[in-house]
């Protein structure tokens, strides 16, 4: 495969960044506007909504974390324009003003004072401005490494280390070193392993950061709030199920994503977006699927890739997300939900090699607007990471 000349077809946004989808968001501030932007999206037609669960009476690195992801996932690049609606107007205009930073068409709407039905018909009247804008946009080519593309697995098994986490990996080695902007994260999957992660880091620097982080969640989140151990939760009765009985062995397999060769250049905090140039990042989260895919989506990637061994059928709401399976049952009995079959690895069929090219072929394919199998099923999962009890 010839990598160094290969272009997709994408949507070159006002601050330079390249999108692979055209949306026009219509982004709750809190929970209590979530049936305001439902009423706006049911009226114009092009437009998405994103209700969640949050946003009232948060504070210190939880709300910072809030609006971090709001603005974040207004600011992606696959979004055109966005329209924000919040309960009151100070915290909504903050998240307007941090996506009108992208210079792209964001306005904030408020509850309070107005009603609903005002409110939405403003909000709507302004959402159909903003689809005739995205609706005129006009893709062109673009390198595919100004495509930024996350990974996360789930529902793994020990095909999941053998073929499909290889398989990304084996991507992220072919087009990291070309200039792309990678992503891992799912801090407590790697216990076990996160001495061989911290040596993956550029440099002691990174690597120190890394532990810190990791750390941290092991004490702060699992040793603070655990009964007796995560057997649970980590590895999940799915991944026990798949063959996995430890977190350990989870952790091995899981590592295989961020392929042989190359360093990671930073540890983000969640839903950070990364500032030090094109380079794989880890990314301080759960191992929570839709939790994980929201933060990154929110850091500012564009599509994402999802190795699954029993099945996991994950979608974003604005983040293309493909499913990679090695599992030949899974690929049979769940094919509508997997995009990328690498199952010829475990028959010897196939090399890993082999399967990260498909793997980058996938991904400009659906950079180009193919709709993933997630996409096809109306698989929108997006849930907000909570730190801690709201006032």
């Amino acid at each position: 495969m010839k990598l160094p000349n290969r272009t997709i077809w994408g949507y070159r946004r006002e601050n330079g960044r390249v999108g692979v989808r055209n949306y026009v968001a219509i982004l709750p501030l809190d929970d209590i506007s979530n049936a305001a932007c439902e009423a706006v999206a049911a009226h114009i037609q092009g437009t998405i909504a994103l209700p969640h669960a949050y946003g009232r009476l948060q504070f210190g690195a939880d709300l910072e974390l809030h609006f971090r992801t709001m603005i974040g996932t207004g600011a992606n690049p696959n979004v055109a324009a966005c329209i924000v609606i919040g309960i009151e107007p100070l915290w909504t205009q903050k998240v307007v003003d941090g996506i009108a930073r992208t210079g792209k068409p964001v306005a904030g709407f408020w509850i309070e004072g107005n009603g609903d039905i005002a409110t939405v018909a403003a909000a709507s009247r302004k959402a159909k401005e903003f689809v005739h804008f995205a609706s005129e946009k006009v893709r062109e080519e673009c390198p595919l490494t100004d495509v930024w593309v996350a990974a996360k697995c789930g529902e793994s098994d020990t095909t999941t280390g053998l073929a499909s986490c290889p398989t990304v990996g084996n991507m992220y080695d072919k087009l990291v070193p070309l200039g792309l902007y990678g992503c891992f994260g799912e801090t407590s999957e790697l216990t076990g392993a996160e001495h061989l992660a911290a040596a993956r880091a550029v440099s002691p620097e990174i690597a120190a950061k890394f532990m810190q982080t990791w750390s941290s969640y092991q004490k702060d989140v699992i040793e603070a709030h655990k009964t007796s151990d995560l057997s649970d939760s980590q590895p999940t009765k799915g991944n026990i199920a798949g063959g996995l009985t430890t977190i350990e062995e989870k952790a091995l397999g899981n590592l295989e994503k961020i392929g042989k060769k190359i360093k990671f250049v930073d540890v983000l905090t969640p839903a950070e977006a990364p500032a030090r140039g094109a380079g794989l990042y880890f990314m301080d989260t759960s191992s929570a699927a839709a939790e994980c895919c929201t933060l990154q989506a929110a850091a500012g990637y564009v599509v994402h890739c999802f190795p699954t061994g029993q099945g996991n059928v994950i979608g974003n709401p604005i983040m293309p997300v493909i499913k990679i399976s090695g599992n030949p049952r899974t690929v049979r009995v769940m094919s509508e939900h997997i995009d990328v079959d690498v199952s010829g690895i475990v028959r010897r069929e196939m090399t890993i090699d082999q399967a990260g090219d498909l793997m980058i072929d996938v991904i400009a394919r659906t950079a180009n607007g193919r709709f993933t199998a997630a996409e096809a099923l109306g698989h929108r999962e997006f849930v907000m990471t909570k730190l801690y009890r709201s006032a």
